[in-house]
């Protein structure tokens, strides 16, 4: 007969989430006035209201600390590009479109990664452990699955050029805005839309419109 877990040992289990939680939260308030750079694990431990023992128990190291908050809050972001694209897959104009203004709007308030964007926390965006890859290369790798996903008749190079250029236009304009954020995501799509939407249709439409070309 199978034996339950014990209900304490569930508890102890959410409760360390949260709290790791919680000592990121801290974290990240802290950066909105300061740069990674001046922020002591003390004041991280003080802000949570814990031990600073109980912070280095939790995440061993400062490096590690800062490798998980960075994962943390762009794993975050990512996840809405993500449910975003998914959400707009029936129209990819409308999918550049609100993808760009969840991006920009999210970055612009999370302000943490603002400061990574800026390059005022360069400690930080090196700590990001993807295999090697710069973020861009990660965030374009991870928009390439989604978009062959989503739009199964686009041929992977055609993916891969796609989101490496939407990759790097929307941190771009993440880190230097010049215009309001509605703006910007409209002017990208208009401006993007027809090539976005002829290479996600797949390379059979392209091929009817070369024969048709060579009838005439």
């Amino acid at each position: 007969m199978p034996t339950r877990a014990p209900s304490g040992s569930r508890y102890a289990v959410h409760a360390r989430a949260l709290l790791h939680d919680e000592l990121l939260d801290a974290a990240r308030e802290e950066m909105r006035e300061r740069r990674w750079a001046d922020i002591a694990m003390a004041d991280i431990s003080r802000a949570a209201g814990v031990s600073r023992g109980t912070l280095y128990n939790q995440f061993g190291s400062r490096e590690q600390f800062a490798r998980a908050l960075v994962m943390r809050e762009t794993g975050r972001l990512l996840d809405t590009v993500e449910r975003t694209v998914r959400a707009n897959r029936r129209s990819p104009l409308a999918a550049v479109q609100a993808t760009f203004t969840v991006f920009l709007t999210a970055a612009s308030e999370n302000r943490m990664f603002a400061r990574v964007l800026r390059g005022e926390a360069g400690e930080l965006l090196a700590l990001l452990p993807t295999h090697g890859e710069p973020l861009l290369q990660c965030a374009a790798r991870r928009l390439r699955s989604v978009i062959i996903d989503a739009w199964p008749l686009v041929r992977p190079a055609d993916a891969e050029l796609l989101s490496e250029a939407l990759v790097r236009l929307a941190f771009s304009y993440a880190a230097m805005p010049t215009k309001p954020v509605g703006r910007t995501a409209t002017s990208v799509a208009a401006l993007l839309g027809p090539y976005v939407e002829q290479v996600l249709s797949g390379p059979a439409p392209r091929a009817r419109q070369g024969r048709r070309a060579e009838g005439r």
